[in-house]
């Protein structure tokens, strides 16, 4: 089975994956970010934009989930903001055509809670360490000026399932996932400061600089 976690930028879709990932034995993270980052690397700085244009991208996502999920012996999830309905179809649409198990989800909140998201991870704190302490996240950073974009697109029908987390926690968001892929989590018995703790190291794992 394939998890798909679809969401705005910041929308806590990393960190839910990770939780899910923790508590279902057996299961991956296979996070298509990391293809597209390495695409983006391999050009010149003049000529890098949004991976998800690059066709060797969304081509490659398909070949390597493709994969794990035939080669593995267990859930893969895969979290990745994707809005566009062509690039969809191309990649989570494509993996159901070949046979897999696909479950999407995308994780809405509103905008104010996008964006105090946001100021917490860890990019944040450190563009205001830079900035001073006035600085906020604003044009500075690329997730909030596609926030609204993402917004309006995501609540799209074909987006769905929509999963609204503006009054949940991220091991209750992995808990609802769990129960509408018909999949059964280990019990989050974690305390709030090491979940705090554990977060704060994903989040700062995920820092992108370029």
């Amino acid at each position: 089975m394939l998890l798909w976690i679809n969401g705005p930028f910041g929308g806590g879709k990393t960190q839910t994956a990770y939780e899910i990932q923790r508590r279902l034995p057996g299961s991956v993270v296979c996070d298509p970010e990391h293809a597209g980052f390495g695409l983006r690397r391999m050009l010149p700085p003049e000529l890098r934009g949004d991976f998800q244009d690059l066709t060797s991208w969304r081509q490659g996502v398909v070949e390597v989930l493709d994969l794990a999920l035939t080669k593995h012996d267990g859930v893969v999830i895969a979290p990745m903001t994707v809005t566009d309905s062509g690039y969809f179809a191309e990649t989570v649409g494509r993996l159901g055509e070949l046979g897999h198990d696909v479950r999407h989800f995308t994780l809405l909140a509103q905008r104010e809670t996008v964006l105090g998201r946001l100021r917490e991870r860890g990019f944040g704190h450190l563009l205001r360490f830079m900035g001073g302490k006035n600085a906020g996240l604003g044009r500075e950073t690329w997730a909030v000026q596609q926030l609204d974009h993402c917004l309006e697109r995501l609540r799209e029908p074909e987006f769905a399932e929509h999963l609204w987390t503006d009054d949940s926690t991220v091991p209750k968001t992995a808990d609802r996932i769990a129960v509408l892929a018909g999949l059964r989590l280990r019990p989050n018995n974690e305390g709030a400061l090491r979940t705090r703790l554990r977060q704060a190291r994903i989040g700062a794992k995920h820092i992108r600089f370029d």
